[in-house]
């Protein structure tokens, strides 16, 4: 079972990432934000392309779900922690970060 903590950790182990707050979360971010956590930890939401969000959705339906509003359209993906174990947690971020690099000249 994934945790607040755990996100927390994992994410500031992947390079150039910074922690900040972002209204009443915490944002994870390279260039941008790919990820935030809720301030209780029990959820969080990731940056995914559409399609990765999809398949998110149809693998793992009880922890990972499309943000219910046009940020969620944009690939916005909330994930009840507790769902997931840390090796999904680990991908969820990751996949995520990639897309928060500074795009390569």
């Amino acid at each position: 079972m994934a945790t607040g903590d755990m996100l927390r950790s994992l994410a500031l182990s992947l390079p150039g990432t910074a922690e900040a707050p972002h209204f009443d979360r915490a944002a994870f971010r390279v260039k941008r934000n790919y990820a935030t956590l809720s301030g209780d930890g029990l959820t969080a939401n990731f940056k995914f392309t559409p399609d990765e969000q999809q398949f998110k959705c149809l693998m793992l339906p009880t922890a990972f779900s499309p943000v219910p509003n046009a940020w969620g359209r944009q690939g916005w993906t909330t994930a009840v922690l507790a769902e997931l174990d840390e090796a999904d947690l680990r991908d969820a971020l990751e996949t995520a970060w990639r897309h928060a690099l500074p795009k390569r000249r």
